[in-house]
């Protein structure tokens, strides 16, 4: 439930006009937080959850950002600072899975996956880290795959997501002197408009799994929350697993 831990804060969520990072989005605004989302496609929907945002009294701001473009992240969050005046939180939620099998894996989605998956979670990261002061958080959106590959076809994206834990970790070093935390969520599979939970590998991936269904938006967020909130002060350099026992 939430609990107003982020009143007067302002949160980044990368990603943030469907899906997981929706259901962030308003979760973290429920907190209390001032929230921008960014999105690479499709305004109506990033628009939907910012008026969801404000008819509940917080405050929001959506821009197009693909997180592929480098100068186009850094713009939005000065665009944030600009807005709110201050940065507490980032979210890197925005990501690709692009899965198949490697000899028909092209060059060019290994490149943009790279691109979205890793050097976009670094350059929001740095960029952020720039305005955030003691009690910052920078919580990355990873996978489970990047510890469980079970099923043939995700190298580049296992890859790309034990990246991102791996960055996690040094962050963690780099940030900690200056009193913020940074921590990777691992999910196993959510239910989304990508991922429906009675999609074609749906069955497949339950199989794995000791609670045998998809996680919902909002038990990412809720954990995201937690992350985000004073009681998670003591926790960074983590990868913090959610994922119905899909590892276990």
């Amino acid at each position: 439930m939430p609990t107003n831990n982020l009143i007067g804060k302002v949160a980044f969520v990368t990603g943030g006009s469907r899906g997981i990072g929706a259901a962030i989005a308003k979760r973290l605004a429920s907190e209390g937080a001032a929230v921008t989302i960014t999105y690479s496609s499709a305004p109506q929907k990033a628009e939907e959850v910012i008026r969801s945002i404000e008819s509940t009294g917080g405050r929001g701001l959506a821009l197009r950002a693909d997180s592929a473009d480098a100068k186009a992240l850094q713009d939005a969050i000065a665009e944030t600072v600009r807005t709110f005046g201050r940065l507490d939180v980032l979210v890197n939620n925005a990501g690709l899975a692009t899965i198949g099998p490697l000899h028909e894996f092209t060059l060019e989605d290994f490149d943009r996956s790279v691109a979205v998956n890793v050097r976009g979670v670094f350059v929001a990261s740095q960029a952020a880290a720039h305005h955030m002061t003691e009690g910052g958080r920078i919580i990355m959106i990873g996978s489970v795959n990047a510890d469980r590959i079970p099923f043939a076809g995700g190298s580049v994206y296992a890859m790309t997501k034990a990246a991102v834990a791996g960055l996690t970790r040094g962050l963690a070093r780099d940030l900690g002197p200056r009193g913020i935390t940074v921590n990777t969520i691992q999910p196993g599979p959510v239910e989304t408009d990508m991922n429906p939970a009675n999609g074609p590998f749906a069955e497949t991936l339950k199989s794995f799994m000791a609670v045998k269904r998809y996680a919902r938006g909002d038990e990412i967020a809720a954990m995201v929350a937690y992350l985000a909130g004073p009681e998670a002060d003591f926790v960074t350099g983590s990868s913090l697993t959610i994922d119905g026992g899909f590892g276990a």
